[in-house]
């Protein structure tokens, strides 16, 4: 299987339509204190992982939460035990490294597992919080209702009314997450797990495009129903590159009108930066939901992909 080696930088948006892409913990959209409405790193990286999981079910996903019998979430190292077996008598740390790298979210995202060993795995794929381009960011809450009533407060009392909740929304948001991706971050652990431990291929990167492309859409519940994935630019530089290109949230701009019922996204100064650049790029790959979208100003090398 072919390595990849190339490091990648990139941005994706996603749309949410009377929908609620990222919720805190009171239900609400995310909002940073000017009002805008932003959402978590987690969240795209959750989309990301769900659609892998369930189109490629032969590849191990291991951060999911687990049930036991009881419904309860199992223990870490439940879930090691429950994907490997019980844990080494000796190397330990070697062979729990090797095992975590053969699960796909892992070899993306990294991880952090701290069981009966400690070991820390810098992710190649690093994504940054996303954040509500569109020029409005109006959050609408309503009132549901469940069919039955709570007597959690009086447990002996009888209730003429159903329960009564909210659930809130966001009207129109378009969150743009800069992202990159250096597959060297996985080099120390995988030297020092030996030969089996695996690294990111190419075949991996396909799959990763798909979640990145796909996963929004594809993920659907009542809060996000409305919620999908809009644009994606994935800028890969050649191998033997040293460049570090800058944050894309600062070089990507949204139309405050739209333009025959799209948005409009202006590439002007990221394809400036690009092209100064042009000869360390290896390839430009632009996907569009061209029902939603419209892209002004790209790069003249990308090679455009229609999500729909």
């Amino acid at each position: 299987m072919t390595t990849f080696n190339n490091r990648v930088f990139g941005a994706a948006i996603i749309k949410a339509i009377n929908s609620n892409y990222n919720a805190d913990f009171s239900g609400q959209p995310r909002t940073l204190p000017d009002g805008r409405v932003y959402a978590t790193d987690k969240a795209y990286k959750y989309t990301i992982k769900n659609y892998l999981k369930d189109n490629y079910p032969e590849e191990k996903m291991f951060y999911f939460k687990e049930l036991n019998k009881s419904l309860n979430p199992i223990s870490l190292d439940e879930k090691y035990v429950s994907f490997f077996g019980e844990f080494p008598k000796k190397d330990v740390k070697p062979i729990v490294a090797t095992n975590l790298l053969s699960c796909l979210d892992i070899r993306f995202f990294g991880a952090t597992f701290a069981g009966k060993t400690n070991v820390s795995i810098h992710g190649p794929l690093q994504v940054n919080h996303g954040v509500n381009i569109w020029a409005e960011s109006n959050i609408f809450t309503e009132q549901i209702t469940s069919p039955f009533s709570n007597k959690s407060n009086d447990p002996d009392a009888e209730k003429g009314m159903t329960t009564i909740g909210r659930q809130s929304k966001l009207e129109e948001g378009h969150y743009l997450h800069h992202f990159s991706i250096n597959p060297k971050n996985l080099n120390d652990v995988a030297s020092l797990a030996g030969a089996d431990a695996k690294t990111l291929s190419t075949a991996d990167i396909d799959k990763l495009k798909e979640g990145m492309t796909k996963g929004a859409t594809y993920y659907d519940s009542a809060s996000k129903a409305g919620t999908e994935n809009e644009f994606l630019i994935w800028v890969k530089l050649k191998e033997a590159s040293q460049l570090v290109l800058p944050s894309f949230l600062q070089l990507i701009k949204m139309n405050e009108e739209k333009k025959d019922g799209k948005v409009v996204i202006d590439l002007k100064q990221l394809s400036t930066i690009l092209s100064r650049h042009k000869n360390e790029i290896d390839a430009i790959e632009i996907y569009r939901n061209g029902a939603s979208i419209l892209v002004e100003n790209a790069p003249k090398s990308a090679k455009t992909i229609e999500l729909l």
